[in-house]
């Protein structure tokens, strides 16, 4: 798997002064997986702002030093970054603190604008002077210049969704307010919950709103604006309804974590509806179906289930390895792979190995894992992917690069499966992509090229271009 994720978002609001830092410590931990770049946490207190900010992991950078020296507040916002747009650097770090004469404000964000060259060209144009390469400094930027011409915070925010397109969720704390937003086509998830102790949360996912001990209440719908404050939590549905919605679909087969549930839906549960999606399209004789782990595993027990062929482990993770799409180079990612996945021999010596994995971008690292059952002594091995053929690039928060670094492009299934070293090889059916999301709307661009907004001109803009995928 080779794909860069987008980010994860947390914040807090509380009826009196805590220790919100570590509300967002928790809750950053269990987002985790949404991005092992860089992480931070900015806490209010008393209408002061103090933050923590730094690449890497959320347990290397909020060291028990660095938590004990953030205060006690009412209200934080946090961050975990895999950035779609930007280098790795600290500058690029979230979340991002602006200072003006009306208030202060910390944002933090996941997604990526589809007009966010055009927008910064403007600014720039105007004078603005950037301090990062990441598209939510433009957000910022926005939101500020609307503020200065209106009273109210949220109204700034909804001023600001009207200029801004593409997908973003955002967590927003002024000296007074808690803010969260989600893009009108909702193409990442958002969510809230509220502990016994009348704190509210907000999260990319439900898990998160689980880990710190509250309960979920609910998403928040596409184009709604939360506002959180003394007077209680308010929202504004302006920008509701007017975009049918699109999550992202990989949100589903890769991206969120297994006990989440997004928009109603359970990812846990759309992962098997995939795996037995595969077995009916795609079936197969063999003796173990095995998942590469961890997004590989619900859909390899779908695909058991479907098929009846006996569901195996055939894989040990090391739990101390991040995903292998967080890499910054080919050469780190295919080190990772030989370290990270460990096969059990015994499991797949002389049998015929279904292997399901969720997606193939380049090909190189599931090659890599065709090679270690291989080595095992697998006999055959039927490679089935829970998602449809990458053939476009994506402009909304997953670096799915362009269109001639995809293999499925310059590629027949039948030499994808030789080039990586399988026998046969199946991919979901796009029309199978419906079922894991229970028929609500989501995003399939990246698969069927049907964008929901205006493609930027040039494609990626000039802070993606150059990254590298698997």
């Amino acid at each position: 798997m080779g794909i860069q994720e987008e980010c994860g978002v947390f914040g807090i609001f509380a009826p009196e002064s805590t220790n919100a830092a570590d509300f967002c410590y928790y809750g950053l931990y269990a987002l985790q997986h949404r991005g092992q770049e860089s992480c931070g946490i900015v806490v209010n207190s008393g209408g002061e702002f103090a933050s923590c900010k730094d690449l890497g992991l959320v347990s290397e950078v909020f060291t028990g030093k660095a938590l004990s020296g953030l205060p006690k507040g009412n209200m934080a916002v946090g961050h975990v970054r895999y950035g779609t747009t930007g280098g790795t650097s600290r500058s690029n770090c979230q979340p991002i603190e602006v200072n003006h004469h009306r208030e202060k404000m910390a944002l933090a964000h996941n997604g990526n604008l589809s007009n966010a060259e055009v927008l910064r060209t403007e600014l720039e144009m105007s004078g603005a002077i950037f301090h990062t390469t990441s598209d939510t400094e433009t957000i910022a930027y926005i939101i500020t210049r609307e503020r200065l011409n209106t009273p109210l915070i949220e109204e700034a925010v909804s001023r600001a969704m009207g200029i801004i397109e593409g997908a973003y969720s955002l967590v927003i704390m002024t000296p007074d307010k808690l803010i969260c937003a989600r893009d009108p086509f909702g193409f990442r998830p958002l969510c809230f919950g509220k502990t016994d102790d009348g704190i509210y949360v907000i999260a990319s996912e439900s898990c998160a709103v689980k880990a710190v001990g509250a309960r979920f209440i609910r998403d928040v719908e596409p184009g709604e604006i939360l506002v959180f404050s003394s007077g209680g939590l308010f929202s504004r549905r302006e920008h509701c309804g007017k975009k049918q919605k699109r999550l992202c679909v990989f949100e589903y087969i890769y991206f969120a974590r297994p006990d989440s549930v997004i928009d109603g839906v359970s990812v846990h549960k759309a992962r098997v509806r995939a795996g037995r999606a595969l077995a009916k399209a795609h079936p197969v004789d063999a003796d173990i179906v095995v998942g590469v782990p961890d997004s590989g595993l619900d859909a390899a027990l779908g695909f058991s289930e479907e098929s009846g062929i006996p569901y195996c482990t055939g894989f040990i993770k090391n739990k101390y390895i991040g995903r292998t799409f967080i890499s910054p180079g080919q050469g780190t990612r295919l080190d990772q792979v030989k370290i990270k996945l460990a096969v059990i021999e015994e499991n797949v010596r002389d049998k015929r190995v279904v292997l399901i994995d969720d997606s193939i971008v380049r090909g190189t690292t599931i090659g890599r894992i065709v090679k270690l059952l291989r080595d095992a002594g697998a006999k055959e091995i039927h490679m089935r992917i829970s998602s449809p053929p990458f053939l476009h690039p994506c402009y909304y928060g997953t670096d799915i690069d362009s269109e001639e670094h995809l293999i499925a492009r310059k590629c027949s299934i039948p030499e994808i499966a030789r080039l990586t070293g399988a026998d046969t090889l199946g991919f979901l059916p796009i029309e199978d992509l419906k079922t894991l999301c229970e028929n609500s709307g989501y995003c399939s661009a990246c698969f069927d090229g049907s964008y929901p907004t205006a493609v930027p001109e040039g494609g990626k803009s000039r802070f993606e271009q150059g990254l590298e995928i698997e």
